[in-house]
């Protein structure tokens, strides 16, 4: 189970790894910081936090490298911190698992915004109606295990993933735009623009596979069912 107030920064940069750790201790988190990828998997293996906070550029395997190596089954949301910026970088992080990005140089203030926003999303989806959502004769989702069934196989999801195919799946047959993806899921204090959407829905349809009912609505946004 993981912990509500601990939050792994996995950053090599000292400066950053402190300064972060500073302002993530003052808003009532605690902190464990790891320095390399290899002890950021450790810690975050044997740690259960709530949150990661995980750098793209470490010295010995990159951010995406530790994100390809967390279990497939973990819930934990994962913000990535990175020097690079453009849609290539940004599929890459999503399609591992990442929650949100924040390019390099940023302010603290900003990850603790954003960490605290990501935190109240996942809590809000976890204490929710424990509902079973089922699309067509194939599709199951469980809101109160968060599990979501293919023909009676289950498909692991991140937290991102899973929270915007319930609210697509809670609104089936209705055209919604990106904008409202973004602001329903992600929430109306998310930073960012309209392809996080893009990128998302790919990975959900790559995932679930062609036989789920989501469909593009051009120059508007998608429809499910």
């Amino acid at each position: 189970m993981a912990d509500a107030q601990t939050i792994v920064v996995v950053e090599h940069d000292p400066n950053i790894a402190d300064l972060l750790e500073t302002y993530l201790r003052s808003a009532g988190f605690r902190v464990i910081l790891a320095y390399t990828g290899e002890q950021g998997l450790s810690i975050i293996n044997q740690s259960a936090p709530a949150l990661v906070v995980l750098a793209t550029d470490l010295p010995d395997i990159d951010g995406f490298d530790v994100c390809r190596r967390l279990p497939a089954s973990r819930v934990t949301p994962v913000l990535f911190l990175t020097s690079r910026d453009g849609e290539v970088d940004r599929t890459i992080g999503v399609e591992l698992g990442a929650d949100d990005y924040v390019t390099k140089p940023f302010s603290p203030r900003e990850i603790v915004a954003r960490v605290k926003a990501m935190l109240r999303r996942g809590h809000a989806s976890a204490t929710g109606n424990a509902d079973i959502i089922t699309i067509g004769d194939d599709f199951r989702i469980d809101l109160a295990d968060r599990e979501v069934q293919v023909k009676g196989q289950a498909i692991p999801l991140t937290t991102r993933e899973f929270d915007l195919l319930v609210h697509l799946a809670s609104n089936q047959g209705i055209a919604l735009t990106r904008r409202a993806l973004l602001d329903s899921v992600w929430g109306g204090d998310w930073y960012g623009d309209e392809g996080t959407a893009d990128v998302h829905i790919r990975q959900l349809r790559s995932k679930l596979g062609e036989e789920l009912p989501l469909a593009p609505v051009w120059g508007f946004g998608y429809r499910l069912g």
